[in-house]
């Protein structure tokens, strides 16, 4: 994909998972990639993996934290082509379980941050002609019990992806979003909070249900981020994809 060569791209959350294949991935096609993260030895590990790769320390929960992750990019390399909306937070609760205090670290990180960040970038995107991909779930359209505000969360996320879409579409901007089923990304032991014991049993459980017979690797879904991210798909807008192994069918 040669037209990702010197394009810039930031992507949150992009020192593991998904987004650390997604970075990996666009810096081995030529962009100049900026990874954001809370801890910066993860951001420095990652950055050492490629020179076209910057880390840089920021948590997508703090609102203040979307102004200088743009500001840094254009400092660094001067325009932006593309936002990746990668990090990610959730748990497994009961209703029961909810205060608002989760409730709200939930949504900050997966519905207010991507909505700060995707605004503070939206002037550079509109003159590059670029786009957001956002990293939904696939429980963002499919219930699931014990992840309500998980799941309700990642659905804003995917009717923001339309609405901006709509929004953006005069300013040439394109937005889009995968929603990636259970991947072998750490997601259940870290964001989740489950004892190794706990999340083997979901694990086993995720294979079986899953038409495909396994869980994802981040590879899988960091393809489908690169490809909306890339100009070659200038006809693709507002569209939700899912990359989850047939798991949304059952």
């Amino acid at each position: 994909m040669p037209s990702l060569v010197d394009s810039v791209v930031i992507v949150t959350g992009g020192s593991s998972g998904i987004g650390r294949a997604a970075a990996l991935d666009l810096a081995g096609r030529g962009a100049k990639v900026l990874v954001t993260g809370r801890r910066p030895a993860p951001l420095e590990e990652v950055a050492a993996l490629s020179p076209n790769i910057a880390g840089f320390v920021a948590d997508t929960a703090k609102p203040e934290d979307a102004r200088r992750t743009v500001e840094h990019t254009i400092d660094l390399w001067g325009r932006l082509d593309c936002l990746v909306n990668n990090a990610g937070a959730g748990a497994l609760m009961s209703l029961e379980e909810a205060t608002a205090d989760r409730i709200d670290s939930i949504f900050a990180v997966n519905v207010v941050g991507p909505s700060l960040l995707a605004a503070a970038a939206l002037p550079h995107l509109a003159a590059s002609r670029g786009a957001i991909v956002n990293v939904s779930s696939t429980f963002g359209h499919k219930p699931a019990a014990g992840l309500s505000h998980y799941a309700a969360s990642k659905a804003a996320l995917e009717h923001l992806t339309r609405c901006w879409a709509l929004e953006f579409a005069p300013r040439g901007v394109r937005v889009n979003a995968v929603a990636a089923g259970p991947t072998e990304s750490g997601a259940l032991t870290g964001m989740m909070g489950l004892s190794p014991e706990e999340a083997a049993s979901v694990e086993k459980a995720e294979r079986e249900q899953i038409p495909l017979g396994r869980r994802g690797k981040p590879d899988d879904v960091a393809r489908w981020i690169v490809a909306l991210g890339d100009p070659a798909t200038d006809w693709v807008t507002g569209q939700v994809i899912a990359i989850d192994g047939g798991l949304a069918l059952t």
